[in-house]
Formats: structure tokens, sequence, C-alpha cells
């Protein structure tokens, strides 16, 4: 597939385009800065609706001049391009460049005819990541039902970014996916960060203590361009462990009492549920902690 990736230079982009890539697609990467990536790249503002739009609509490389059948559309666009949290500017530009983006990228591709789109939303949607003090989930696992009303100008600028995402899907049919993705974690975060996390399992709180391998990060994407037809639909994207040495039980007494359990859970079982993913696109998560500190 010919994939046009926004926000490739940035810590998932990079390794969900590597991903990708080795599953044989066609990726440009759009950014405002050079990824280092073996791919073709267009830097661009994507706060300029002409600049998107210009961008998904012609050549990317030297190759594709060569055919002489005109520029090649894209067969899906992912757009993981954003200011990554709160606290880097201020809240307000937060969330103005990451509803006017995703706007932007959205209608460029409607318009100009792709099929499907994969954005990145975010675990912060549940209120929990960037709450102001303690916030417990209403339930665990937390799956997509929970309700998603933040306090915080990053997490609303992803629940208004899936509100533009299904109104876009509605008027035109095509297939928009909205991946609600937990704390991306690289390989070598594992053996810097999580022995850390294992003494203090309160730095893990604001995650749901839950995380997501960057390799396996890439898998979802691929997944979700694989699967065809369904509309307007969002996933949580999680591995299957979660990121402290607790069990469940232990988890839950010390800190989720009085939170309604919904069913049985296994004792390293993620608290970030990614069953919807599991079943809908077959997500197979590969990856843990534990390969790397047992």
């Amino acid at each position: 597939m010919r994939v046009f990736f926004t926000g490739g230079s940035g810590k998932a982009g990079k390794w969900a385009i590597r991903h990708l890539m080795a599953q044989g697609h066609h990726v440009v990467n759009v950014d405002q800065t050079p990824s280092g990536l073996a791919c073709s790249e267009l830097l661009i503002d994507l706060n300029d609706a002409g600049q998107v739009i210009g961008a998904m609509s012609q050549f990317t490389d030297f190759a594709e001049l060569d055919t002489g059948t005109g520029v090649p559309s894209y067969d899906a666009v992912v757009h993981f391009a954003a200011v990554p949290r709160v606290m880097i500017g201020t809240d307000g530009e937060c969330f103005r460049q990451n509803t006017q983006t995703t706007y932007n990228v959205i209608e460029a591709a409607v318009k100009l005819g792709v099929p499907k789109v994969i954005f990145a939303s975010s675990e912060t949607t549940y209120a929990v990541c960037f709450a102001d003090g303690a916030v417990k989930p209403d339930f665990v696992p937390v799956d997509e039902t929970h309700p998603t009303v933040p306090h915080d100008s990053y997490a609303m600028s992803k629940v208004c970014n899936e509100a533009t995402a299904r109104s876009f899907q509605a008027r035109t049919g095509i297939d928009i996916y909205g991946l609600r993705i937990n704390n991306v974690i690289e390989p070598h975060e594992y053996a810097e960060n999580f022995p850390a996390f294992l003494e203090n399992p309160d730095q893990r709180r604001r995650n749901i203590f839950a995380y997501i391998d960057a390799r396996d990060l890439g898998h979802m994407v691929d997944c979700c361009l694989k699967t065809d037809g369904l509309g307007f639909e969002v996933f949580n994207v999680s591995n299957d462990d979660m990121s402290v040495g607790l069990t469940s039980d232990q988890v839950i007494a010390r800190y989720y009492e009085g939170v309604e359990v919904r069913g049985p859970m296994g004792p390293d079982e993620t608290f970030y549920s990614n069953r919807k993913a599991r079943e809908m696109v077959g997500f197979r998560p590969a990856h843990s902690w534990r390969d790397v500190l047992g």
C-alpha cells in the first residue's frame, strides 16, 4: 500500500514506519523535520490546509516520475503528527494545533478519495493521565466504552479529533480508525526505566499501569491497514501485560478500591483492555518488558 504518514519523525512514528516498510508498504513521511529513515519525505506545516492537500496530491520521489502515469494515489493516510502532551507550550496552542492539523489531514484525504484514515488518539481521553490529582477510572479493565471527559487541553484535542473523524466518516463512508495509544515504550527503555517502575508502581498510575511497545504499535497500524469495512472505530492500543510487577489483585487493592471490576482478570493482565483490537483487527502484541527483565 502507498501510505501518507504524518509525524513519522517522532518517537512512535519512526517505529511504525519501520514496521510498515518491513511489511512491504511504500511510506511517505510528512513532518517538519527529517526522520533519518530510508523513506520518501515531505517537510510541510500541517496547520496549513493548502500545504496538506498539496502534499497529498503531488509526486514524492524521482521513481514516481519514471512511469509516466501521473501522480499515484494513496491507499491510506496514517496521522500521528501532534503536539505530544501538555506542558510543552501553552494549553491553547496544544489544542489548536492538534485539532487543526487533524481536520486538515482528514479533509484532504476525503477530498482526494483516499479510502482509509488511521489517526492517533490517546489513553488520555479517559481523563486519568493528565488529571489534577489522582483520578480513578470508572471501571477496570478500561475499554472503549469508558467515558471520555478529560480536563486537559491535550486530551480534549484528542476527544475533539475523534468527533471530527466520526463526522467525516458519516458523511463519506470511508474507513476511519482511531487508535487510543497508551504510553509508547521503545525497546531500550525497558532496561532504562522499568526497574524504577517495579520498585515504585505509583509511577504507572497515570498510565493505568499499561504500555505499548513501539514495535507492537507498528503492528497495530498494519492490522488496521489490512482490515477494511469497519467504518468509524476507536481502539485501545496496549500490550497484554501490565507495566509493573504487582498482580492484578494487588493493583486493585492498592489503587482501585471501590472501582467496579468487570469480570475476572489474569494475574498480569493489562488494565487497559486491548480486547476490541484483538477481536476486530487481529492485533497480537508480541513484546513485553519481561523479555528483557525476566
